[in-house]
């Protein structure tokens, strides 16, 4: 009960400023309908008529003062201009890392109560501005005392309370779509946002993005064409984050990039062909490659910063992707519907022609249009949005590829709105297909769990001798029938148990000697 009414005050404050801000016409975004917003224009006290501010605008507004977790939903929103239109898109891109900033003076506070030292003994510059402030933390370039630069990331004070907040008020209306609307279900309301709330636990614990880092530091680190800083390790804990210093022109400056002598086509290739690594070879992914944490060096590499949101994906999401985007772009639907069936994200009492159907009818659209239109995230987007039909199951790691790469799409082309970014990703995806669901990928695993066995046979040798023996000492009772069975197979001149499993070892002993 006390839950409950806590959560209805803080639905009726939410109501609150969204209608004092003119923002209630994002509850028709949400697919509410119009009556809430007509509810609470009445009951709420609403701005003056006559605002010159955007649609978007008095969105972003009205999201900054709700708190983290609904600066976090604009983000979101802000790389979905298929959903909001490109000017709301844009306006409310402003919610990425133009924040105001917390006072210098707390950051202070929190290096010294994080580190343990005077901040005068880790560093020996500490910039008073900061150079970036988004809805979690805030970063200022600093010095260490060995003369190097850095980036020290500091968390926003009281983020962590507020989010835990914002988190439960979103699983509580996740419990009740899910018990009174059932078509909600599929959708697994409650498992994404408890798949929010661990990314944003993780977030907050700024050892983890350092972690994050590292990882993806040494996945890249033979590969000078994306680069990730260094974590000084040493200056890092639970609430405060260092790094190298990475210096370079911001992606989202086109004119820059060509005053520097950069040429988008190579940044472009550089950024696709690094992602798609990361999510096809490393299955582990930048999940957060918006414009304002990519830059490119001199030669058109990419230098990424901001490791708080990361993806994963294991083997098997790995291979169903690779085989659908294959499949679509061949325009194969069929097979687009059997590696549905395949993966059992599509139920089997379903109907795969139906299916195959219903796939068609999302590919040609899109495959119809000119090479350089075709975007690989918007084609997963309504894939995943023309499931219902056919009571697929939300896939949450998905979800978080698919927003990325619509990110990543979008950085590409406002460098070269001519990139063909198929062209560009084909040749990644094949290279790993090829790798890992070919004849030799196949012989290899095959070789492998042979040898796995291997290893395995004392264990299993000594259980069968056990077995053995205790037949032997005890008897073993037949039925005349099944008797009959077994004297017929010895005068066939059939080999007994014990050379069975003697041929079994010698032929897995050979294996393990050729691997």
């Amino acid at each position: 009960m006390f839950r409950a009414a806590r959560n209805i005050l803080r639905l009726i404050n939410i109501a609150r400023i969204l209608a004092r801000h003119d923002a209630l016409f994002v509850l028709d975004l949400l697919g509410l309908g119009p009556l809430p917003a007509r509810l609470a224009r009445l009951l709420l006290r609403g701005p003056r008529r006559g605002s010159p501010l955007r649609r978007g605008q008095r969105l972003a507004a009205a999201l900054q003062e709700l708190g983290p977790a609904f600066i976090k939903f604009g983000q979101t929103w802000s790389t979905r201009a298929d959903l909001v239109g490109e000017d709301m898109a844009a306006d409310l891109s402003g919610l990425r890392d133009r924040l105001p900033p917390f006072a210098t003076e707390l950051a202070r506070q929190t290096v010294v109560q994080e580190l343990g030292d005077p901040i005068e003994k880790l560093f020996s510059e500490f910039a008073d501005k900061p150079t970036a402030a988004a809805s979690i933390a805030q970063v200022h370039f600093a010095v260490t005392m060995e003369g190097v630069e850095v980036a020290v990331k500091v968390l926003r004070p009281g983020i962590e309370a507020a989010f835990r907040r914002d988190v439960e008020l979103l699983l509580w209306l996740a419990e009740i779509a899910e018990r009174t609307q059932p078509a909600m279900r599929r959708l697994k309301p409650i498992a994404i946002v408890r798949s929010f709330a661990k990314i944003v636990d993780i977030e907050m614990d700024l050892r983890f993005e350092a972690a994050a880092a590292s990882e993806l530091g040494q996945n890249f680190e033979d590969d000078p064409t994306f680069q990730v800083p260094a974590v000084y390790w040493t200056l890092t804990n639970r609430r405060v984050l260092t790094l190298a210093r990475m210096t370079g022109t911001p992606l989202s400056d086109r004119q820059a990039l060509l005053d520097a002598g950069i040429e988008p086509t190579t940044v472009i290739t550089n950024l696709l062909s690094a992602f798609l690594r990361q999510v096809f070879r490393d299955g582990f992914f930048h999940a957060d490659l918006h414009p304002g944490n990519l830059f490119a060096d001199a030669e058109g590499n990419i230098l990424a910063v901001d490791f708080g949101i990361m993806g994963r994906l294991d083997l098997q999401s790995r291979m169903f992707l690779a085989e659908l985007l294959l499949a679509f772009l061949m325009r194969d639907y069929l097979r687009v519907a059997e590696v549905h069936f395949d993966a059992g994200y599509v139920p089997a009492d379903q109907s795969l022609e139906a299916f195959a159907q219903a796939c068609r009818s999302i590919g040609e659209p899109i495959l119809g249009k000119p090479a350089n239109e075709i975007s690989i995230g918007r084609l997963l987007a309504q894939l995943l949005q023309t499931t219902e039909k056919f009571q697929m199951e939300t896939q949450p790691q998905l979800l978080l590829l698919q927003k990325t790469m619509v990110v990543t799409e979008g950085v590409s082309r406002h460098l070269d709105p001519d990139v063909v970014v198929w062209d560009i990703s084909q040749p990644v995806i094949e290279e790993w297909m090829r790798d890992n669901l070919g004849l030799q990928a196949q012989i290899r695993d095959s070789v492998s769990q042979a040898a796995a066995l291997v290893r395995r046979l004392p264990a299993l040798l000594e259980r069968a001798e056990s077995v053995i023996d205790q037949l032997a000492g005890d008897g073993l009772k037949l039925d005349p029938e099944s008797a009959k069975l077994v004297a017929a197979e010895q005068s066939r001149g059939r080999p007994s148990d014990r050379t069975l499993i003697v041929i079994g070892v010698i032929v897995l002993i050979a294996i393990a000697l050729v691997v």
